[in-house]
């Protein structure tokens, strides 16, 4: 029997002016804001992506809300969800962001549950104004302990939201079926990684662009093309399928998988946001940033 995590966007506005073209620039500084062929498997996917094009990211700020995502400032309902709880279920996520913990400044802050569920940062994790929920992660953002680049990033956890997921590619089927649109790079290393399988240790694959050229990395590794001229702000559908002891990657509802790979690997979890690929050492500038909006996103194991 599956147990079914469904993550659906709802296409909408966040009602304010200030949002901005597909790729545009006005980052903000962090620190002022506060991982054999599976040809057999079967991914028993769903309905493919909306095919809507053009998606933008904003950078206005929402304040006044609650946790049901109305505006408790106005008093007027508009219809439209202002957190990003309101858009996508993140009841089985926690969220990284490239900003300082409050209680200890040096360590990247984690959103868990309950108090994700009324969370929003502009222009970290907030609603897109053309729907979905927008990831932003700064070259000098704070990052977590075992990487250099920063990330606003969710991260699976178990069905209760307060313990890590963990499960393994040779036991059971695990399935991610993300739907996004890479929406901006940094401009002197323009990489970004919008999705991966991660283990106890390190990443296992990544939906990675780099420049123009979207594809999947495992190992350090390129294991296949997804789209070699990709622009910024298209939105893509990807699918990794982790079962018997290999991962197949389907892009774009295509009925073959385009990357299959043999592993075997323990204390897995699915991984979905903004991962910038690069930082001042890089030769990127302050305020820099990579850019992610997902507008659906679904999970289950079985």
């Amino acid at each position: 029997m599956w147990t079914v995590l469904v993550l659906w966007a709802t296409s909408c506005g966040d009602g304010t002016s200030g949002s901005g073209a597909v790729g545009s620039s006005g980052g903000t500084d962090a620190s002022t804001s506060g991982g054999a062929s599976a040809a057999s498997i079967d991914p028993d996917t769903t309905a493919g992506a909306s095919g809507t094009s053009g998606i933008t990211s904003t950078g206005t700020e929402s304040t006044g809300v609650d946790a049901t995502g109305e505006a408790s400032s106005s008093g007027t309902d508009t219809g439209a969800p202002l957190v990003p709880a309101a858009v996508l279920d993140l009841a089985a996520w926690k969220l990284t962001l490239p900003l300082g913990d409050p209680e200890a400044p040096d360590e990247p802050w984690e959103i868990l549950q309950p108090a994700l569920a009324g969370f929003v940062d502009d222009p970290h994790f907030v609603v897109a104004p053309g729907g979905g929920v927008q990831f932003r992660a700064e070259v000098d953002g704070v990052t977590t302990s075992n990487s250099g680049y920063p990330r606003s990033e969710l991260r699976e956890m178990d069905a209760t939201g307060l313990d890590e997921a963990a499960w393994s590619t040779s036991r059971g089927v695990h399935r991610m079926r993300v739907t996004q649109a890479i929406t901006h790079l940094p401009e002197v290393k323009p990489h970004v990684v919008a999705g991966q399988i991660h283990d106890a240790d390190d990443d296992v694959v990544m939906i990675r662009l780099e420049d123009e050229t979207l594809f999947v990395e495992g190992g350090g590794d390129e294991l296949g093309v997804l789209d070699p001229a990709y622009v910024l702000g298209d939105p893509f559908t990807v699918e990794l399928v982790a079962t018997g002891g290999s991962i197949a990657i389907y892009y774009d509802d295509a009925p073959d998988p385009a990357v299959t790979l043999a592993v075997d690997r323990d204390g897995c979890y699915f991984k979905a946001g903004a991962y910038v690929q690069s930082n001042l050492e890089q030769g990127d500038v302050a305020g820099a940033y990579g850019e992610v909006v997902i507008t659906a996103l679904e999970v289950t194991h079985r």
